[in-house]
């Protein structure tokens, strides 16, 4: 029974590196759409999705069955439980990239960022697009200096996310509602983005470490 309990954690954890791999893809894709302007990509990205969802309720069915049958003992229940954790935060990660898409597809064929925010935005995808890979590094090989990687690449976005609101609360800034708009959420969707990506290296930290710091921002 113990052996059959062991590969089963090792599929849930094999589970979480499949789904992230698709949260990399999506993000990825999903950049380029926005860039671009690139409907056929972005409606990719939009149907894909429906994956990601998929395989994050297959894990967690698999976890609540492991939880219900399998009486696991502390160490084992942190990875479980989080693992249900981790899992909600890469489903999420998969939606935001989806609404990055959608962005995409609702101004085709005109561009939902300004030109002068392109290096931005540009800056912000490679950013997420980091994170994302980094998430499936980390989890795995549960390697800590991948999760401090993590965390200095959200420490870049939370930066430009502030850069986009300070450009326009500016003075001179003459762009429409709509296009206002668009940015915001642009802005919002990249940086919700990095933070469960952030939430997620934690976890692992944690499972590693023993020690839950779910506030801590520390980069060195």
């Amino acid at each position: 029974m113990r052996k059959v309990f062991q590969e089963e954690l090792t599929q849930v954890g094999e589970q979480l590196v499949e789904i992230s791999k698709l949260v990399s893809e999506a993000i990825d894709k999903a950049t380029t759409a926005f860039e671009g302007a690139d409907i056929d990509l972005a409606q990719d990205v939009i149907a894909a999705d429906a994956r990601i969802d998929f395989l994050q309720n297959s894990l967690d069915e698999r976890a609540i069955d492991i939880l219900a049958l399998q009486g696991p003992v502390a160490s084992d229940l942190r990875m479980i439980v989080g693992s249900l954790r981790m899992s909600a935060s890469l489903e999420r990660m998969g939606d935001l990239a989806r609404h990055i898409a959608q962005l995409a597809r609702l101004r085709f064929p005109a561009m939902v960022i300004p030109p002068q925010l392109a290096d931005t935005f540009k800056s912000f995808a490679e950013q997420d697009l980091l994170i994302a890979n980094k998430l499936t590094e980390l989890l795995e090989t549960r390697d800590l200096e991948v999760a401090r990687d993590i965390l200095k690449a959200n420490a870049t976005v939370n930066d430009l996310h502030l850069s986009v609101f300070k450009a326009i609360a500016r003075s001179d800034w003459n762009e429409s509602p709509a296009t206002t708009v668009d940015v915001a959420l642009a802005s919002r969707y990249f940086e919700r983005f990095a933070d469960h990506g952030v939430s997620v290296a934690q976890k692992v930290t944690y499972l590693v470490t023993g020690a839950w710091h779910p506030n801590s921002t520390e980069t060195s």
